[in-house]
């Protein structure tokens, strides 16, 4: 699909609109890494962590596609068509990371999960849709690989805050009375603040271009408006989608599936395998619980690295083809975790994740973008979101029976399926179709 050439943007231009991400990947990560440790801590059972997990999914689910169809129809001479969204999302995230490590019940934990990550996803949903707006065709590989740099910035950070609270600045760690411990609550305070700080960055450092032709938009945004149009608009979708759209929705399906898996289930993994306790109280526990945190920064570091380093294996080979190695060497990295006892060679496997982390967070979305009308950008990448968060849904509905009458209760072997199903994704992208890569290459 032809569009109108952009102008060129400067680095620093690239920068701050991608800054935000750094905050809002504070937000993923701390969920990301301490969700299945506080609601462990709080008493949930090993097969009923996926089920719990599915706040974040099903939020997803709704809020993206809305969000996307309404930020499409917004126009405000201030504030522009994205930024409203990233600033109230930013509000909304920040209060719910405060509130997540107070959590004294169960119930109380998987309510502030539904808050904090619809949240989120109300301020991230829009900074897709914004490269696609700002960058012409030639510029968007380099645009989410921006994005995806601050993430593996953000993802570091927000991951070693436990560990560095416990082992510099002598914070306890272990849990008094059953309470999450101080640990954990002090990193959500620092990343809620970190998300609002990073996120205003770029609210007030980027602006947005008026439709070009303004008259028309009013006209479209006039037709659209009432509830029922709005959902027939979103619903209706789906049989319109780009053929590219279709074909990247089934890689998305199984890539998430092994995602979701290692998000829910290496703390539990972790904790059993390689420091050989089970009790969420235990202080081997919350140590196995700051470990992963170190993990999972690892794969934030590589990622962050990969970043820059992807686009330019994409100029000499393919699109396609570095997200197909990226999924290869990221699944088999999650399988290999089955045979490592030492926690010092858990990081090995994480650098193999995160090569494959920077390509899911890149790639999908610059090939994507190609392929869809301008109009429509922040209202498709929403859609877009459905195959990110269906197979959450589902893993998060099968996972936990799986691994009780399959599994016998060892996570790890979850993790296993994960990789598979990653380097099944990877083979999967043999059958995307990237029009870009065909309009930059004429």
């Amino acid at each position: 699909m032809h569009q109108l050439a952009k102008p060129k943007l400067s680095f620093w231009q690239i920068w701050h609109m991608s800054f935000g991400f750094f905050g809002i990947q504070f937000g993923f990560a701390l969920q990301n890494t301490n969700t299945s440790r506080i609601f462990s801590t709080l008493g949930a059972e090993i097969d009923s962590l996926s089920i719990l997990w599915l706040a974040a999914p099903i939020t997803g689910l709704l809020v993206q596609p809305v969000i996307g169809y309404l930020s499409d129809n917004t126009w405000h001479p201030t504030w522009g068509r994205r930024r409203p969204f990233f600033f109230v999302g930013s509000v909304l995230a920040s209060i719910a990371m405060f509130l997540m490590p107070n959590s004294s019940a169960l119930w109380m934990a998987v309510f502030v999960l539904w808050l904090m990550d619809a949240s989120i996803n109300v301020s991230m949903e829009p900074f897709r849709a914004f490269v696609g707006d700002k960058l012409d065709a030639s510029q968007q590989t380099g645009g989410f690989a921006m994005q995806t740099f601050f993430i593996g910035c953000g993802g570091v950070i927000a991951s070693l805050l436990p560990t560095i609270f416990t082992d510099y600045l002598g914070v306890s760690n272990v849990p008094v009375n059953g309470a999450i411990p101080d640990t954990v609550r002090y990193s959500f305070y620092v990343g809620g603040s970190v998300y609002f700080l990073a996120v205003m960055w770029t609210v007030l450092l980027s602006k947005e271009d008026a439709p070009a032709d303004m008259n028309a938009f009013l006209a479209e945004r006039a037709a659209n408006k009432g509830l029922m149009n709005a959902v027939k608009e979103i619903l209706g979708g789906f049989f319109k989608m780009p053929k590219t759209m279709i074909q990247l929705a089934i890689v998305q399906f199984f890539t998430w599936v092994a995602l979701f898996s290692m998000w829910v289930y290496t703390t539990p993994s972790i904790a059993s395998g390689v420091f050989h306790s089970t009790d969420a109280q235990s202080s081997a526990y919350q140590e196995a619980g700051n470990w992963v945190g170190i993990m999972f920064a690892m794969y934030g570091g590589v990622s962050a690295i990969a970043a820059f380093l992807l686009p330019m294996l994409a100029k000499v080979t393919s699109r396609k083809f570095v997200h197909l190695l990226c999924l290869v060497i990221g699944g088999l990295s999650l399988i290999s975790i089955f045979a490592i006892t030492t926690k010092e060679m858990l990081l090995l496997p994480m650098v193999g994740v995160g090569i494959a982390w920077a390509s899911v967070l890149t790639m999908p979305y610059a090939i994507l973008a190609g392929a869809l009308p301008a109009n429509k950008m922040g209202y498709y990448m929403g859609l877009f979101n459905f195959f990110v968060v269906i197979p959450q849904i589902v893993a998060g509905v099968v996972l936990g029976a799986i691994l009780k009458h399959v599994f016998a209760n060892q996570s790890v072997k979850v993790l296993m399926l994960g990789g598979a199903c990653m380097v099944l994704a990877g083979l999967l992208t043999l059958f995307v179709q990237d029009e870009a890569e065909k309009v930059v290459a004429n």
